[in-house]
């Protein structure tokens, strides 16, 4: 009598392998995944699913139930560490919604957002939520996401908002920000006030250039602005400049910006915030922790992720989602690194 061998519920041990490899666990871990067995971490678990997803292999039926499918999730080099938190909180909530995150990072000289958002297309992306992007580069041709919306495909933007583009923005309130930063640094007697932040290109940028503008002159106080590159060195760069003009309160458009500000009033041997006063902008991991801790205008990530991510499962599904900005309002968060000015 002959006897049929039980067909296994596991794929080819070479497509184990390949598995394991992209999502960086063992092939044990593998094959407990797919055969949806207790002893997996939530984290390792979607690892493994967003691995089989990305590799183009099919789900068994009993995991197939619960993805959604894929979407892309772009982001800007992962140096700032707003960036990874964003990124954390979407890729949670998407796999609550039974989405496949797949992260796209763009790094300086390496893949541009175009060539992931192909990337992204040959694998059916369900949407794409874009976070500081071309979108927000008033200069960039904003008709690649028009041709998106056209496809159609459901996309949503975070921090940029582009008039007239059918789709959902997620902003915190770069005016206001600048405007409360502002207000912080007079209600302790600052009258030379200036402004550091990137490029005028981008309209966060602009924005906070607009409220910094409205609450210097509602002080009655001259305007010192620095415009520099992203990031510490550029931060350090224009708050030398700055001081260098005398001024004794410095708001900047980012933690990292301000971590660079501190750098160069040190350089020149002035106390923070003794001497300089500097207001941070995104309240980023670890920046209560800086020395000194850093007073900053804290983005509300989490609503603000939550948001994005109910818009475009909203949009997925096909129930009607506002193609406007939605706001959301900075928190200041006051801390050491500002303080009333010396006279």
């Amino acid at each position: 009598m002959l006897y049929s061998r039980p067909m296994s519920t596991e794929p080819p041990r070479a497509r184990l392998a390949d598995i394991a490899r992209q999502a960086e666990v063992s092939e044990a871990t593998v094959s407990r995944v797919l055969n949806n067995r207790a002893g997996v971490s939530a984290d390792t678990r979607q690892a493994v699913l967003t691995a089989l997803d990305v590799l183009g292999y099919e789900r068994p039926e009993r995991l197939r139930k619960r993805s959604a499918g894929l979407v892309g999730l772009v982001t800007p080099e992962l140096e700032n560490p707003i960036f990874p938190l964003f990124a954390q909180i979407i890729e949670s909530s998407l796999a609550q919604h039974g989405f496949t995150p797949v992260l796209c990072t763009q790094t300086p000289g390496g893949v541009t957002e175009d060539e992931y958002v192909e990337m992204l297309l040959d694998r059916s992306v369900a949407g794409i939520i874009f976070i500081s992007g071309l979108h927000a580069d008033t200069t960039a041709d904003h008709d690649r996401y028009r041709k998106l919306i056209d496809r159609p495909l459901p996309i949503v933007m975070i921090t940029g908002y582009v008039a007239g583009l059918d789709a959902p923005c997620i902003s915190c309130d770069d005016r206001l920000a600048s405007q409360t930063a502002v207000d912080h640094l007079a209600s302790l007697g600052h009258t030379r006030i200036g402004l550091i932040s990137g490029p005028d290109r981008f309209s966060p940028v602009q924005r906070k250039l607009t409220g910094y503008r409205a609450a210097m002159q509602r002080h009655g106080l001259d305007e010192m602005v620095e415009l520099s590159l992203f990031g510490v060195e550029g931060g350090a760069a224009a708050a030398d400049r700055l001081i260098a003009r005398g001024a004794t309160g410095l708001v900047c458009g980012s933690d990292l910006m301000a971590l660079g500000a501190i750098r160069a009033a040190r350089a020149r041997g002035l106390s923070v915030p003794k001497d300089v006063s500097v207001v941070g902008y995104d309240d980023s991991l670890l920046i209560a922790f800086t020395d000194p801790p850093l007073t900053t205008l804290r983005q509300p990530v989490r609503a603000m992720s939550n948001a994005a991510v109910r818009a475009l499962v909203d949009t997925i599904n096909g129930q009607p989602t506002p193609h406007s900005e939605f706001l959301f309002n900075p928190e200041l968060v006051v801390r050491g690194s500002t303080g009333i000015v010396a006279r």
